[in-house]
This record gives structure tokens, sequence and C-alpha cells, in this order.
């Protein structure tokens, strides 16, 4: 459980009301689990601070310092830890396509050249992650798409200062009939499974989509197809 307080002089009376709501339930906590006054740290796997979100160091290091995968097991373990880090490794699963296509092979492992030079950047990509930064209520936000031909890819972005700070990384592999939509397709996809999973922030900020495509004038046509319709 976490209680945030915008002003340090406010955060007597948000604990006051949380401790209201825990003895109205009959819930308990326990002191040794708890503190207090703090401006940073560990929640849900993530090291939340005044800056914004940041990964979890020791998740870090666990993939840095992890041996090349000599088996199934080992592989599907790795792209269970790249999973967790992924909302702060732009285009994760592209970065990761190799170790999908090895993890297809049921019957026999190879970890070839493709999976140990991918292993390799993305420990070096894992040394300097991003911290994710947290926007303003209400502020505008941008969202860049960007589509592969295995996957989708996309990025939300907030403007500070002529810059461009990432708040969520998000990517999904095409599976079957998915890897065959025309670019157009894709990233309509990649609008649908972005407004899904960053609902939130839909919600709660106006959010201009940025892409290479012209998706509005297409979904905008009468003749739009019928994929694009769903």
């Amino acid at each position: 459980m976490l209680v945030k307080s915008k002003k340090a002089a406010d955060h007597v009376k948000d604990l006051e009301e949380t401790f209201s709501v825990l003895r109205k339930y009959k819930l308990k906590l326990n002191p040794a689990k708890c503190a207090f006054g703090v401006q940073d740290g560990r929640f849900l796997g993530f090291m939340v601070t005044q800056r914004g979100i940041e990964a979890n160091p020791l998740k870090i290091k666990v993939i840095i310092d992890m041996k090349a995968p000599t088996c199934l097991n080992e592989a599907q373990r790795l792209t269970g830890r790249i999973a967790a880090l992924s909302r702060f490794i732009s285009k994760s699963v592209e970065k990761s396509l190799p170790f999908f296509k090895t993890l297809r092979k049921a019957k026999t492992f190879e970890w070839g050249t493709p999976c140990q030079l991918t292993f390799e950047e993305l420990k070096a990509y894992l040394a300097r992650l991003p911290l994710l930064v947290k926007p303003s209520p209400g502020e505008a936000l941008y969202l860049y798409l960007s589509a592969a031909p295995q996957a989708v890819s996309f990025v939300l972005i907030r403007e500070e200062d002529g810059k461009q700070l990432p708040i969520y990384y998000v990517s999904k592999v095409l599976n079957g009939a998915e890897g065959r939509y025309t670019p157009i397709e894709k990233m309509a996809l990649a609008l649908v499974v972005t407004a899904r999973r960053l609902r939130p922030y839909f919600l709660s900020h106006p959010i201009g989509v940025k892409t290479n495509t012209p998706l509005k004038q297409t979904l905008g046509k009468p003749d739009t197809s019928g994929r694009l319709v769903k």
C-alpha cells in the first residue's frame, strides 16, 4: 500500500484518513514493514522517486549477470525477466524476437549467433535504461506508433523544454494473421492495443497520435475495410 501526498504538509492528514479506513475494516499493518515520510521507494517492483519511475536495479542486475541460456527453461526465464522490464525497453518485443524463435523449437534447443548478439545488445541497453517521467494532471501527451514485419511498438511521451521524455513503452509481437496485415492495419492494431493497455492515461489526458502513415484519413473513409472498422 502506498499513501502519496503532493505536499509534505498534507501527508499527516492523508495518513490519518488512511488509518481511519483501515480501522473501519479492522485491517492491520506490520510496523516492521512500514516506512513514513520517504521521498522514494520500491513499489510493485519499481523504484518510485520524485523524478519518475525507475526500473528495479536488482531485476536489471539479474539479466546482466545471467549467462547465455543452455536450455529452453533458461530461455523462458530470460524472456520472463525481460517482460518484467518491458515498460522501460523501447521495442522490447523486437529486441526479443530471436529468443522467441528459439522457444518455438520445442524439441531442440539452439542458442545461435543471432541470439547471442541480441543478448549482448540487450545487456548493454539495460545498463542505461531511461527514467520514465510522470505527467502532470490533464497535460497533453503524445503517442508514437511504429510497425515492423513481426511486431508493433509504441511509446507515450511528454514534452518539456523542447525535449521528449518517455512515460511508457509498449510492444506486441504479431501472431498468425496479424503478421499479414497491411502497414495501415498494423498501425490501427497498435493504437487499439495501446488504448487498452494505457487506458488510465487515455482517460486522464488529451493524447496526440504521431505516425508516418495516414491513419486518421484512412479510418475516416467510408470504404474502410471491415478489419479496420472492427
